[in-house]
């Protein structure tokens, strides 16, 4: 069986998604549009899949997320819809609600943060509801896991039962009239498409032209639904649209005031409000976020991330020696024995020892998403974005970024304008992605001081953001001409992170990490290898700089002369680093021969270090982020201009950047 999780944006919906499926979900396109979904197998339940559906308000053909959530409960066929709900903002989530009611499928109504309404004194005649509605409700608090396994049965028993909605008709009027009237002019078509007739009804009736074009009506019939329309617009005093909202609206208040006893405020919205007070300040906000991030960084560079990576990387060491003594003592070929361990060993196991930091900086991101205060930031930010052509929506998928640049740019979907999703697609890989980080650590630790390098991290981070402000706001005078379009976006109540959640999230970046590891930087270890330990004639050389790789290296490095670093190490790292960022260090490690630390001095300057942190901060996205935007943007020539475009635009910053530290 089939479920779909639908919900409003911020009503707990990933929350019960993770609750429902554990480790038994993976990522896929939903068919049709590009965009992202989850997918997972209920727990203990090997035969019932749950699809999580994007959070959206309404089933209207909007934004794209509307679109995708519409199209795949009408095309796919369901087995039931999980409609999640905030109880504690039932009358606006019931809007939803009813729409979905509408499609005639199979469906129970999850009314979760149950926990809440009793911390505030309120409460929910959850019977009641559920007779008023038609359908089975059922409370739980999702972050809690409290009501998960009622909701799996209920909904199993619904499907299996094909218990569908028992009300449909919470009309009223000429509102009635008029629905009922365009049920019946359309139903042949309805059926054609396997669309219930009421739900074509009211769609027809608020406009849509998606399902106008999908009824195909002919001009008499076009010519009757105009005027049933007029005739209601002319009855009600109000336009199509507003007609049908005050006609469910009506309805929800009618049922919650004989529902939803509330004796008491939110002292969950309560306390948001006093800590947006601070939070959100238009003066304070952006320097506390600013602060914030610092600390994280902090923490994340300087005190725990970077000692955990210590403890790994000696761990990570003590296998490799165990590796190289059982292969010494084996006897095995001098050539295979380089292989593995200058080879495997030294690429792979010189990005694996960054798996600690890089968990530790996705765990405190992952608190402030769910904590509610990464919503809080686009909304500060929105002003500053719309000087450079952006509102406060693309500064999610920059903020997505920071872990890594394919989600970020697929991100990018949901921006309602074709306008402001080109701009945050190309700015976006500015935002210095995960896979960067390795680069960063091992530079800092090899040329500064140890109270110095927290400080340079940040720099790093802070320098990409406002390279894509200057080139942000280039773009808005000369390509993107024009405004950005009206944010609008619900701020949730602050909430305790979700413990399952945070390791959830944690648990996929790490095996992301780890699978690029054992693969990209595997593959681009064996090959760096390859081509370091063989001449044209695929004689082995004693010297590095007679081999394949040198040559390459060498045709390269003069590009990078006026940049201050001419070895043919460095230019050879760089072009590797186009497959993944983290082949960078891997490559430098099997070049090097040993410790990389201590062996990068003899290959840059201090100067020049710099000047090579700013190149590979700002120069092309990896092969995978490259394919991301020719996917998104639907074009080469855009993806062949970010390559080349960024990787001109790094040259010239890293060179006034050395020829700047020269000065001085």
């Amino acid at each position: 069986m089939i479920f779909a999780l639908g919900g409003n944006q911020n009503c707990g919906k990933t929350t019960l998604f993770n609750q429902l499926t554990g480790s038994n979900q993976h990522v896929g396109n939903f068919p049709g549009v590009t965009v992202e979904g989850k997918r997972g197998t209920i727990k203990g339940h090997p035969d019932v899949e749950v699809v999580d559906l994007p959070g959206i308000y309404s089933l209207s053909p909007y934004t794209s997320e509307e679109i995708v959530t519409r199209d795949f409960l009408i095309n796919e066929k369901i087995d039931c819809i999980i409609n999640i709900t905030d109880a504690t903002n039932i009358e606006r989530n019931l809007y939803l609600s009813l729409q979905l009611m509408e499609l005639d499928i199979p469906m129970v109504i999850a009314l979760n943060m149950m926990d809440e309404m009793r911390e505030n004194g309120n409460t929910i005649k959850i019977q009641k509801l559920s007779e008023a509605l038609g359908v089975p409700v059922v409370p739980l608090a999702a972050v809690k896991n409290e009501g998960v396994d009622e909701l799996v049965e209920i909904a199993i028993e619904t499907a299996q039962h094909r218990a569908k909605p028992a009300v449909k008709d919470f009309c009223s009027g000429a509102v009635h009239r008029a629905i009922h009237s365009v049920a019946h002019l359309v139903e042949d078509h309805a059926d054609r498409i396997n669309v219930p007739s009421r739900f074509a009804a009211t769609k027809l009736i608020e406009g849509d032209e998606p399902m106008m074009n999908a009824l195909r009506l002919s001009d008499n019939e076009k010519d009757m639904l105009e005027h049933i329309v007029t005739e209601m617009e002319t009855e009600t005093g109000t336009d199509r649209e507003a007609a049908l909202a005050d006609m469910r609206y009506d309805f929800i208040e009618k049922v919650c005031a004989d529902t939803v006893i509330k004796t008491g405020k939110s002292k969950a919205h309560e306390r948001s409000v006093k800590i947006d007070s601070v939070l959100t300040h238009k003066v304070w906000s952006i320097p506390i976020f600013v602060g914030i991030m610092a600390v994280i960084f902090w923490l994340t560079f300087g005190v725990i991330g970077a000692w955990l990576s210590d403890g790994f990387t000696v761990l990570i060491d003590k296998v490799i020696a165990l590796i190289d003594m059982g292969l010494t003592s084996y006897g095995i070929n001098p050539v295979v024995h380089s292989l593995i361990i200058d080879g495997v060993c030294a690429g792979v196991g010189s990005v694996l020892s960054f798996l600690p930091t890089i968990v530790v900086l996705f765990f405190f991101l992952s608190m402030l998403e769910d904590s509610g205060y990464m919503a809080r930031v686009a909304f500060v930010m929105d002003k500053t974005l719309r000087k450079i052509g952006l509102s406060g929506r693309s500064f999610v998928p920059m903020i997505i970024g920071f872990g890594c640049s394919v989600p970020a740019i697929m991100a990018s979907r949901t921006l309602p304008s074709d306008r402001d999703r080109k701009m945050t697609i190309i700015l976006t890989p500015f935002m210095s992605c995960s896979a960067k980080l390795p680069i960063y650590s091992v530079f800092v630790m090899a040329f500064f001081a140890p109270y110095l390098r927290p400080v340079m991290m940040i720099f790093l981070y802070i320098f990409g953001m406002v390279m894509g402000v200057l080139v942000g706001l280039v773009l808005k005078k000369t390509a993107f001409h024009g405004e950005p379009v009206p944010f609008v976006m619900e701020l949730p109540n602050y909430r305790m992170p979700g413990f399952k959640s945070v390791v959830m999230l944690i648990w996929d970046k790490a095996k992301d990490f780890i699978t690029k590891a054992f693969t990209i930087i595997f593959t681009a270890s064996v090959i760096i290898w390859f081509l370091q330990t063989f001449d044209t004639r695929l004689n082995v050389v004693t010297d590095s700089s007679m081999s394949m790789l040198a040559l390459i290296g060498q045709l390269v490095s003069p590009i990078f002369r006026p940049l201050g670093f001419t070895d043919w190490r460095a230019a050879t790292a760089l072009i590797t680093g186009f497959s993944a960022k983290e082949a960078v260090i891997s490559t430098l490690s099997v070049l090097v021969g040993g410790n990389i630390n201590a062996m990068l001095p003899t290959i840059f300057t201090t100067k020049a270090a710099i000047s090579f942190l700013v190149f590979t901060l700002l120069y092309t996205p990896c092969v995978a982020a490259i394919a991301a935007v020719k996917r998104e943007l639907h074009s080469r020539s855009m993806a062949l201009l970010v390559v080349v475009g960024q990787t001109v635009f790094a040259w010239c910053v890293a060179a006034i950047v050395y020829n700047v530290i020269m000065l001085f």
